[in-house]
């Protein structure tokens, strides 16, 4: 059987047998590009299924591993399957105190974490729900987290969240929101040799273009943390010949802003920077943040636990998916999330073993060890 075959047939995964490095290289093995995900997602329904302390379901390519143990409080510990498309990084290798390969760090490292622990902890202190989800590096209707929230919301009720994006085995909390717009400006078409006779939009879309350049993005504070927008041009479209003035540029923006806005609020900070009828708006696309929530008992408690100072998360992830259904979420995971999707990430074998550590510890409640202090 040759794991980098995308129609290979299952491939065993033993968490118990295999500590989280070996774990973590095993999954990286198995290509599961968005939308590929259906031999993971085989093998890892396969390995929960052999823990008789855990109830097992199958949504699409999503497994949900359930302890049903009538504890009083339920947390969520979710990780996704999919990787981008590969960058000559398969398979994965061993280098030094580093493994590299594609999804080492985004984000097979948190989902071995998460096996080994949903494999290991048989009698947690809380109910446990543990959540391996299809298609999170693409379009929002076909992520996997949704979908289950869809068709089975009691599956993902819970007090606590914690998602398993790379964040240097620090905690991020909240997420910012994200929003996509064109701005388009008209013009009149005319031929090249006669351009006087047309009004170039290329031209006419300059303002836009300064507008952007000369943008201060605010920076929010929330919880202590401070979260910094950011506002910029991200595609610029016009012209149909090379010898025709062209009569429309488009110019696609790219927000990023802070949790405490809402969609509507940011859609109409946009709208207000670029107001008709000058120019046409058009929000393609605007999904909400989620608040850090370090005040709530739940979320203060795990931070407590997990021993390091919140960092704001500056982007986007599921975590705001939690949050739209009323459950706290924090983004706590192996790997340096700058090094996500890019040609040599990797994970450092200290912060997998690191996160499995804490994370079982207070799964078990056993009180954790105080982190080393960090050299200047």
């Amino acid at each position: 059987m040759n794991p980098l075959d995308p129609l290979a047939p299952l491939v065993p995964l033993d968490p118990l047998a295999t500590d989280v490095v070996g774990l973590t290289r095993a999954l990286v093995d198995i290509p599961s590009e968005s939308g590929a995900e259906e031999v993971i997602a085989d093998s890892v329904e396969a390995a929960l299924r052999g823990c008789p302390h855990l109830a097992v379901e199958r949504v699409g390519n999503s497994v949900v591993a359930r302890t049903e143990l009538g504890r009083a409080e339920r947390v969520i510990i979710a990780g996704h399957l999919d990787t981008v498309p590969a960058a000559d990084n398969l398979p994965a290798r061993l280098a030094g105190d580093r493994l590299y390969g594609l999804g080492a760090c985004d984000m097979k490292g948190g989902v071995a974490v998460a096996l080994r622990l949903a494999a290991a902890v048989t009698e947690p202190v809380r109910d446990v729900t543990y959540v391996f989800y299809e298609c999170e590096e693409v379009e929002g209707d076909r992520n996997g987290l949704q979908k289950v929230a869809s068709c089975r919301p009691e599956l993902l009720e819970a007090d606590l969240a914690v998602l398993m994006e790379p964040s240097d085995a620090g905690v991020e909390a909240g997420c910012q929101g994200v929003l996509t717009a064109d701005i388009t400006v008209r013009g009149e078409r005319a031929h090249t040799a006669r351009a006087w006779r047309g009004v170039n939009a290329a031209h006419r879309a300059a303002p836009v273009l300064q507008r952007l350049a000369d943008h201060t993005p605010e920076r929010v504070v929330i919880d202590g943390l401070e979260y910094r927008e950011g506002l910029g041009a991200v595609a610029v479209r016009a012209g149909v010949a090379g010898n025709v003035v062209p009569d429309e540029c488009v110019i696609t923006v790219n927000s990023r802003f802070a949790p405490s806005r809402s969609a509507e609020e940011a859609a109409a900070f946009v709208r207000g920077l670029f107001p008709e009828p000058e120019y046409e708006v058009d929000v393609t696309e605007v999904v909400p943040g989620a608040l850090p929530g370090l005040g709530q008992e739940a979320v203060a408690s795990l931070v407590g636990v997990l021993g390091a100072a919140p960092r704001p998360k500056l982007g986007w992830t599921d975590v705001a998916r939690f949050a739209s259904l009323g459950t706290p979420a924090l983004n706590y995971g192996p790997g340096d999330p700058v090094l996500a999707h890019t040609a040599g990430e990797y994970v450092p074998l200290a912060q997998l073993r690191e996160c499995e550590e804490r994370l079982r510890g207070w799964l078990a409640g056993v009180p954790a060890k105080p982190r080393p202090p960090v050299t200047p």
